[in-house]
């Protein structure tokens, strides 16, 4: 069990050391293996895959710097593709379904890009990296501390218990770490997007792009730039959805796993 807010009940713990980093990865359920990359922060946890584990074997590594992963000097996404690319192999897999939601989102496209022939199907959950004229991720610097969680979901008393309002020591210190690695793996937002649009030109993978009608994170705005990358990718948008879309709205779930199944 979890100290958090979260369960990991039911979960396999698999640690695996990858080039020094000691590197965590839950994993859950039988079938066709799917790898989750989380976003910035994991404080509300991986629950949301059980739904999932009838059908697939879902496999969700803490990134470095993040969550029970290890410290690791790392200057990039770049960085992050090439960990994982090591670790894979150490898993075992060859070739899996890869979601990735948020920062997890372009990880997983940059992932995608640079190993196309392991990825079968590709999900996107509201992911960032890419430059747009229609929209921009909010300068958290100038919103109130009290005021974030309640950004990142549609119902704030959800969020309450993974995102509490006088948290204790240990979460202060775990968010402080995950915030200060997400903040470090940002590259030029014109790299970035050059390196996503030039390295998917050729991707044919089955892809879906999923988001939350009500994303005030990574707003809707940023879609037509995603489409304009895949531009054979399914599109579904959750009604009322929110930026925590697969935690909070089992309707994104389902249409995950009708997409991987379809």
């Amino acid at each position: 069990m979890s100290k958090w807010a979260y369960s990991t009940e039911g979960f396999d713990r698999i640690v695996h050391r990858i080039d020094g980093v000691e590197t965590v990865t839950y994993a859950i359920g039988e079938g066709e293996p799917l790898v989750y990359f989380h976003g910035g922060g994991t404080f509300h946890g991986f629950e949301w895959v059980r739904p999932l584990a009838s059908e697939f074997r879902v496999f969700c590594p803490y990134h470095p710097n993040f969550g029970e992963s290890g410290d690791a000097e790392l200057s990039g996404m770049g960085d992050y593709v090439s960990h994982y690319e090591m670790l894979f192999a150490a898993l075992g897999l060859e070739t899996f379904h890869l979601c990735g939601a948020s920062m997890g989102g372009h990880m997983a496209a940059r992932y995608a890009a640079a190993n196309p022939l392991d990825v079968d199907k590709l999900a996107l959950v509201s992911p960032a990296g890419l430059k747009s004229d229609r929209a921009s991720i909010p300068d958290f610097s100038k919103v109130a501390p009290q005021d974030i969680s309640a950004m990142f979901v549609a119902d704030p008393a959800w969020v309450a218990p993974f995102w509490p309002a006088d948290p204790s020591p240990e979460w202060a210190v775990l968010r402080a770490r995950e915030s200060a690695a997400a903040f470090a793996s940002r590259e030029d937002l014109s790299v970035t997007d050059r390196a996503l649009r030039d390295g998917l030109k050729s991707f044919d993978r089955p892809s879906l792009l999923l988001w939350g009608e009500n994303d005030q994170i990574v707003p809707l705005g940023y879609v037509p730039e995603w489409q304009a990358v895949l531009p054979h990718a399914e599109l579904e948008i959750i009604p009322g959805g929110s930026h925590l879309l697969l935690d909070e709205f089992p309707a994104a779930v389902e249409a995950l796993r009708s997409f991987l199944k379809g």
